[in-house]
């Protein structure tokens, strides 16, 4: 049986999130050999938030608090969370969240998640779509007004 403990996990954090934007992960799944789920430990110092505001086309999601007192913001407003609180979020609008550290003390959740592949999320605060292919280089991010014609661009 694998096994990992996320009692004192070693958190990466990406050098180029921007300010508000900056928490530590530690991505739990892979080290089980998970291919179609996702769990990940994240730690949000004081004043910063996981991602923008967003929600998901193809996944379904998971938050447990493990410590702190996480805000979560979804489209019924935002909500403060207490340690082994659990929330989900389904596809679509109606899932939309952000998870925001208000307070003094740093946060720590545990999400999970289905993957999906090719999939999509919007951001509505910015009007933007991202859209994962399992390719890097085929990935997008692109404003809503990007919109074309279906036949844009072809030729016969």
């Amino acid at each position: 049986m694998r096994r990992v403990s996320i009692s004192d996990p070693e958190l990466t954090y990406d050098p180029t999130d921007p300010e508000g934007f900056r928490s530590g992960m530690f991505r739990v799944g892979p080290q089980l050999g998970a291919e179609q789920t996702g769990t990940s430990l994240y730690e949000l110092p004081p004043g910063q938030a996981l991602c923008p505001y967003h929600y998901e086309y193809g996944e379904e999601e998971w938050l447990l608090v493990v410590a702190g007192t996480p805000s979560v913001r979804t489209p019924e407003g935002t909500e403060q969370l207490a340690p082994m609180d659990v929330v989900f979020f389904p596809r679509g609008p109606e899932g939309a969240h952000q998870v925001l550290n208000e307070t003094d003390e740093p946060v720590r959740i545990l999400m999970w998640s289905t993957i999906v592949i090719p999939t999509a999320t919007a951001y509505p605060d910015s009007d933007k779509i991202g859209i994962w292919t399992g390719d890097r280089t085929e990935d997008a991010m692109v404003p809503r007004s990007a919109n074309v014609d279906y036949f844009h661009g072809e030729r016969r």
